[in-house]
């Protein structure tokens, strides 16, 4: 909210500006020199409101997310032959909080290394329960779905979590666990 009205002042100061930048660059008496003056200021204030709306986007994320209720988790793949994902359903203390459905270019993102992001949002301090299930093909094209579930306790930093499923070659069988990269 309080984002929202600095965001409405700053646009309505450089909507302000602008009439008066291309008057300046509409009269007659040194066109050429007020015409070059213009675009530079212009380009000054295309700047300006960059970087001002890259300030608020960061503003806004605190504000809505701040590190003291913060949980955030991620999904890696480091599997080949033994699990082909097809979705993830994310429950926090028995409440489904997220779903992903995975698409063919998202899965080969996740081959090549990428690390999604698949759930941000704020909870209170206490002790939580995250559960992940995994659906998808296991081996010999069979149709997969495990769930792997992490106890751990929320004080006054962000937690990050990450889901990872990996190969086992022990086993044969894809391996999912939590691996936390700050917080409990």
């Amino acid at each position: 909210m309080r984002c929202q009205f600095v965001r409405s002042v700053l646009l309505s100061i450089m909507l302000l500006a602008v009439p008066f930048l291309s008057s300046a660059a509409t009269t007659e008496s040194s066109a050429a020199t007020t015409d070059a003056s213009a675009q530079q200021q212009l380009e000054q204030l295309k700047q300006q409101a960059i970087a001002l709306n890259r300030e608020l986007f960061i503003l806004e994320e605190e504000l809505l997310f701040p590190p003291q209720t913060q949980l955030a988790v991620f999904v890696s793949v480091d599997a080949g032959s033994f699990f082909r994902l097809d979705s993830i359903q994310l429950k926090l203390n028995d409440q489904a909080v997220t779903a992903h459905l995975y698409t063919e270019s998202q899965l080969a993102g996740l081959a090549r290394g990428a690390v999604q992001p698949l759930y941000k949002g704020n909870i209170r301090a206490g002790d939580h329960t995250l559960t992940a299930v995994f659906v998808g093909k296991g081996p010999e094209d069979r149709d997969y779905r495990r769930a792997v579930s992490h106890r751990f306790t929320k004080a006054d930093e962000a937690v990050l979590l990450e889901l990872k499923i990996t190969d086992s070659s022990a086993d044969y069988q894809p391996d999912f666990s939590v691996e936390v990269w700050s917080g409990n």
